[in-house]
């Protein structure tokens, strides 16, 4: 293997490499890995590189020889080629070869309306190879350059964090001439740092077909990229990316760095920079700017300039709050829960500085503008500080200053109408002896959690509001209060803290699985959580066990922190003796500590909180939560030195540092791994702290983490990973984990069978890890002898493989149709259209075919079956009613001039959509577009195109090429690329541009990737009819199709390829 040295590659294996590898493999020289089976969308980019090198090589061969005819040999032998290449792709058009020498084309210009030719300026660096600019004196200057682009450009579109007047004098002669012409010129920048100068705003925008779009949200938007896109009709088009701002040291004087990046050799990278352009063009977050808007553009800049001074505390925040996405997707959720489920007691769990408030207001709003008459508020929430910020809060979002009074601190409301109310004031009022019941249309009770206390007693009980809403970042009291009883034991929404951390709003964290010392794999486990006495006993009864854990734990902290000065600390402990001693044993290491537990008083709380922000503690040792109302933002490092079973606690307790502070970079998290009981759930707490749902959190372990929200990290030590994939494996391997937790909720419950809802909360396990295709409930509850057992007959093998595909199932709808069903003994006995369309579906989710094909008698035969087991019948409704709560976006119904069961919004399977449109054989359609028309069809009587999208085409989780084919470009736009063969003039192509004037439908289904992250097909989501917007190109044809249902918040961050939604 000479010639190749260690290290990593992506190199094609041709057959000299093939056999140099299989040559030294056998002589045991080498190891190599080799990849699976190329995808073939991924092997496109590959192999093209792998041939073009190899061109490369004998084109170069051929110019370096002697001779007259060299580049009659090089035209000769690319003649060759192309000839080959026609034969085998009969879509190439013919007459591909290069005849002439002079091959090159540089310019063109169209005779139709000019008077005498006028030639462009033609930039020093190439059209189609790409080049660095580093602003070296041996440099091409990049001034000179930006002005010879912007002179041959016919669109223009620029990307800076802040433009400086004294940057766009250098090329404000060349932006007056390029928009004179008619050139298009937008520009979207931001008021970041206040660096931005207003008058250099005010001049472009008073030019020519020029818009400027600015973002005043620097906190949230945090843009720093730099780049300057110039686009050509002939498809050379070129942009500049890297570190120059629009100022003068950056792009004239400064050490800068930029890539020029060309159309014609990066086109993946050009596709995708304007597609992200776009979908920032189009994001709410940046605001078209007009002369108008010149004194909030001074303000904003004035507030960033002077942020933290008293001068920019002169200016009062004036700019209108939209919800964010994340935002948006709670608002969904309680819009589902009220009109669907008919909850109108909601709580919403997120942590402290994620914007509950804002979303409460939000919700207000808009329950309030469906209400002629108005709706009557109830803030309560137990500081006056919350009441203040929650009052200003709500004044921005309904753009009223006067909107609500206080009451608090002895301050009495003039009017009850709108109240912002302390618990205090309520109890000291008795408002339910002046007050109506149902005098509140909405009640809004912020730190919810305080609920449990008496003093709120009396107000939940007496008040009868129409929605109640409840906001708490910690649902879990730890003194085992419930809360959840007042909302039907149900939390209407969460905001993720991985979302959250995303957006900015929580500070990042640096997690660290640190191998721990003791085992616990025979620890007493009771109700789901090891028992603290026998952990007690291990941690700190045990003299020699608990010293050598207790300096393990020290040791670890002086491995991951950086400096033992810089630490604001808090351990979260077993129980008040084990904080007690780990307080003591880091005291007498000479590390300020302190163990609070619930004999302390809220003065002694008061004090170490002072403590450990000044620095003179380093370690507050605490059982479960500091304390629910002492917050402080300055917490850097948090152990966890008790293993924790519950999701709902484990990110309590790591919300608590998570809170951003000046100087704090991030949290550092040390989590200790023992050897652990093998109902103890590792997976759950490394989901939560990925946050997504669609990845396999074994490969995300043996993969290191590449998921994590951006500016996190997740490492585990070597024997601590093992100790992590050893317990995802083994409550993964086999059943006998899932037998012992049914046969231990029997008999907690004394004798009675757990629901499958009880069984899934009570494994931690998620019903897609759970329904694996190869298992039912019902037969685990037999085999646990918990239930008798009962016959097996063919359809449990069919339900077995179906029940996965149930789980995808979100049509409230349909669900509601094949509940009723099931409820019935006897078949109906005529059915609507839309119910035998429903019907067909579930046909096709069970069998994958018709009911003739399946052996079926009838079509009700595919509900009726199932009575005569009526514990696989008792299953499916028991997961038809899961997936009934699980929704959260409002379904619509799409306009169609034929009945149609696809409800907007919903997700299916490609058969699940063309049994549904009445495609005779939906299991037959392969490609991504399908025509239906009457003909094909026993329902569409209008030519109907259905697209079926894949986002990231290729069957790696990322893939750099195929993102940027289609995308939305915001909620209402979506970018859709026709297959690589269709030419406008074709049949297809045809259809597709003319869809406005033949009255053709186009139905849009999309998802993120082909597989799910239990390897079953991910479901489409259908986002209803498209209208052609405009289009352009040839093989393939690009279209902008304008959605007539806009896209929703949740699936907008997935539809949007540039990740920033």
């Amino acid at each position: 293997m000479d010639g190749l040295k260690d290290g990593l590659y992506e190199k094609v294996i041709s057959q000299k490499l093939d056999q140099k590898l299989k040559e030294a493999l056998d002589r045991k020289e080498v190891w190599a890995t080799v990849s699976d089976k190329v995808d073939p969308q991924e092997a496109v980019g590959y192999l093209s590189d792998y041939i073009r090198k190899l061109v490369h090589l004998c084109l170069k061969d051929l110019a370096d020889q002697n001779g007259d005819s060299l580049l009659q040999k090089e035209l000769s032998l690319t003649n060759g080629l192309v000839h080959y290449l026609t034969e085998k792709s009969p879509e190439l058009a013919t007459g591909n070869q290069v005849d002439r020498e002079d091959f090159l084309l540089l310019e063109l210009q169209h005779r139709l309306n000019q008077v005498q030719e006028v030639h462009r300026p033609r930039p020093a660096t190439s059209l189609s190879r790409s080049f660095l600019f580093t602003n070296s004196q041996k440099d091409v200057s990049m001034v000179s350059e930006l002005r010879r682009e912007i002179a041959s450009s016919d669109r223009i579109d620029f990307l800076v964090s802040f433009i400086k007047f004294s940057g766009l004098t250098l090329i404000l002669p060349y932006l007056r001439t390029f928009t004179a012409a008619g050139g298009h010129l937008r520009i979207l920048t931001t008021t970041y740092m206040g660096a931005t100068d207003p008058k250099a705003i005010e001049i472009l925008s008073q030019l020519p077909n020029t818009e400027v779009r600015i973002s005043y949200n620097v906190k949230e938007t945090r843009l720093h990229a730099k780049a300057y896109l110039f686009q050509r009709n002939s498809g050379y088009s070129t942009a500049y990316v890297g570190s120059s701002n629009l100022s003068h040291a950056a792009i004239a004087d400064g050490l800068e760095w930029n890539m020029k990046v060309t159309q014609q050799d990066m086109p993946e990278i050009m596709a995708k920079m304007n597609a992200t352009f776009e979908t920032y063009w189009h994001s709410k977050d940046f605001q078209p700017y007009t002369e108008d808007d010149l004194p909030q553009l001074k303000e904003a800049i004035h507030q960033q300039r002077y942020q933290g001074t008293e001068k920019g505390k002169e200016i009062t925040y004036s700019f209108t709050i939209r919800p964010y996405p994340y935002q948006q997707v709670i608002l969904d959720a309680l819009e589902v829960e009220r009109r669907e489920r008919h909850r109108y007691h909601n709580l919403i769990v997120a942590a402290t500085g994620t914007g509950k408030t804002a979303i409460s207001a939000f919700d207000y709003r808009r329950f309030k503008e469906s209400r002629p008459e108005g709706a009557r508020l109830l803030f309560i929430a137990h500081r006056k500080e919350i009441l203040e910020q929650s009052q200003s809060c709500f004044r921005q979002v309904l753009k009223d200053p006067n909107f609500g009074e206080l009451a608090v601190a002895g301050k009495h409301p003039a009017q009850m109408d709108h109240v912002f109310m302390s618990i205090q004031t309520c109890n000291s009022l008795a408002l339910w002896d002046h007050m109506a019941r149902d005098y509140y249309d909405m009640i809004i009770v912020d730190e919810f959690h305080h609920s449990a206390a008496q003093s709120y007693q009396k107000l939940l009980n007496y008040f009868q509001p129409q929605i109640l809403l409840g906001l708490t970042a910690t649902p879990e009291r730890m003194d085992g209060k419930d809360i959840l009883h007042w909302f039907d034991d149900h939390i209407a929404a969460e905001i993720r803290l991985p979302a959250a951390i995303e957006r900015r709003l929580l500070c990042p964290f640096h997690y660290f699985g640190v191998s721990d010392t003791v085992d616990l794999t025979h620890v007493k486990w009771t109700n789901g959580h090891y028992d603290i006495g026998a952990l007690t006993n291990l941690y700190v009864m045990e003299s020699h066990t608990a010293n050598k854990r207790a300096q393990a734990i020290l040791d670890a902290v002086d491995r991951y922190t950086a400096d033992w000065q810089g630490i604001h600390g808090v351990g979260f402990c077993v129980s008040q003796a084990h904080a007690h001693f780990m307080a003591d044993y880091f005291n007498q290491q000479g590390i300020p500590a302190l163990a609070l537990d619930a004999q302390s008083s809220d003065e002694e709380r008061q004090s170490a909180s002072q403590k450990l922000a000044s620095g003179a503690l380093t370690f507050i040792f605490v059982v479960d939560l500091f304390n629910e109302g002492v917050d402080i933002p300055c917490i850097n490092t948090i152990l966890f030195l008790r293993p924790t079973n519950s999701m709902t606690v484990f990110l309590q307790q790591l919300g608590r540092g998570l809170r951003l502070d000046q100087g704090k970079d991030c949290l550092t998290v040390l989590d200790f791994v023992a050897q652990a009981n093998r109902k103890y759930d590792f997976a759950s707490r490394f989901q939560a702290l990925v946050g997504r749902d669609n990845v396999s959190i074994p490969r995300e372990v043996k993969d290191g983490f590449p998921h994590v929200p951006k500016g996190c990290s997740i490492q585990l030590e070597e024997i601590a990973q093992k100790r992590v994939l050893d317990n995802i494996r083994s409550r993964l391997r086999g059943d006998a984990f899932y037998q012992e937790c049914i046969r231990d909720l029997y008999d907690a419950a004394g004798g009675t069978v757990p629901t499958l809802a009880q069984f899934l909360k009570a494994a931690n396990v998620k019903p897609e890890v759970f329904y694996n295709g190869r298992r039912t409930y019902a037969r685990l509850c037999a085999q646990a002898q918990v239930i008798p057992n009962f016959p097996e007959f063919p359809e449990e093998k069919v339900l077995e493989r179906a029940l996965p595909r149930l789980l995808g199932m979100d049509s409230p709808l349909w669900i509601t149709f094949l509940k009723n069903s099931f409820q019935q003994k006897e078949a109906p006995k005529s059915l609507m259209a839309l119910q035998q369309q429903y019907l067909r579906m579930w046909q096709f989710t069970l069998w994958g075919k018709d009911w003739q094909e399946a052996g079926l008698r009838d079509p009700w035969e595919a509900i009726h079956l199932w009575q005569r087991t009526p514990e696989l019948s008792q299953e499916i409704q028991a997961v038809l009613y899961l997936q009934f709560d699980r929704f959260t976006i409002l379904p619509q119904k799409a306009t169609l001039p034929y009945p149609c069961a696809l409800e907007v919004y919903c997700n299916y399977s490609r058969d699940q959509i063309f049994a549904a449109l009445g495609l005779a054989k939906p299991n037959s359609v392969r490609e991504g577009v399908k025509y239906l028309h009457p003909e094909n069809s026993s329902l569409v009587n209008q030519d109907t195109d259905v697209f079926l999208v894949t986002l990231n085409k290729s069957d790696k989780e990322f893939s750099e090429s195929t993102r940027y084919e289609d995308y939305s470009i915001n909620d209402r736009l979506f970018h859709w690329q026709s297959q690589n063969a269709t030419t406008p003039e074709s049949p297809t192509g045809q259809r597709y541009i003319h869809q406005r004037e033949k009255g053709n439908i186009v139905l849009l289904f999309v998802r993120d990737q082909k597989k799910d992250s239990q390897g079953n097909s991910q479901n489409y989501t259908f986002l209803g009819t498209a209208q052609l917007s405009s289009w352009s190109g040839s093989q393939p044809i690009t279209i902008i199709y304008h959605l007539d249902n806009p896209i929703p918040a949740k699936y907008i961050t997935t539809t949007d390829s540039s990740g920033v939604l």
